[in-house]
């Protein structure tokens, strides 16, 4: 079984489970309410164009490729909530080549410019070991919570939303009409990560939204 379907049943296992609700009786009869409908999670959306590299710079392969790294060494790991639909949460994600950045930082070597070479930077990240990668992932989730681009938007800044690694991440909107939101990371001395103001709400209408970033949350001072 390739991973892509070991996460397609983790999809099945996990998600939603509709049970049968019903009204108070009425003149001696009981009336089932319907069904609630299915959530989609954020896991099948980020599998929805295939889970293979390619040349677009700008989705989210190598996140993709991340997650389902986590969950093929470690089932049980809180990453799994992405596959859970009807559990709200709010994920930052970063594009490729947010990743890019990343290694170069990390390594000073760059792999790709225009396009970035999607293996290699994926390569690089797995090199880190997947406690490093779980970490973080759940740093860029926050559980319990549906937040859309609108409301984050128009918090204060300095707002702190706790992630599902434990940390905080700071919320400090630049521009609300545009919806310019900067979020800090526990990393002072680099470049924090920003929406992407063209992959913003994705999912919405289900309990499951995320927002692209153009650069990884650090979880710690690197």
């Amino acid at each position: 079984m390739g991973i892509r379907n070991t996460i397609a049943g983790l999809v099945a296992a996990t998600g939603l489970v509709a049970g049968a609700a019903f009204a108070a009786p009425t003149a001696g009869a009981q009336e089932s309410a319907p069904e609630p409908a299915p959530s989609t999670s954020l896991a099948e959306v980020l599998l929805s164009d295939g889970d293979t590299f390619d040349r677009n710079s700008y989705d989210f392969d190598i996140v993709t490729q991340a997650v389902l790294a986590v969950l093929a060494e470690k089932p049980d790991s809180p990453v799994g909530l992405l596959t859970r639909g009807d559990v709200p949460l709010t994920a930052f994600v970063p594009n490729d080549r947010a990743f890019w950045a990343l290694v170069g930082d990390l390594t000073g070597k760059y792999y790709g410019f225009f396009t970035v070479k999607e293996q290699k930077v994926f390569d690089a990240v797995a090199s880190l070991g997947v406690d490093t990668i779980e970490t973080v992932l759940l740093y860029h989730v926050v559980p319990g919570a549906t937040i859309d681009s609108d409301t984050a938007a128009n918090v204060p800044r300095g707002t702190l939303l706790e992630t599902a690694q434990g940390g905080d991440i700071e919320v400090n909107p630049l521009v609300p009409a545009w919806k310019w939101v900067v979020l800090g990371d526990q990393d002072p001395n680099d470049w924090d990560p920003f929406l992407v103001p063209s992959k913003l709400d994705i999912n919405k209408g289900n309990p499951q939204i995320a927002h692209g970033i153009a650069f990884v949350l650090r979880p710690a001072d690197l």
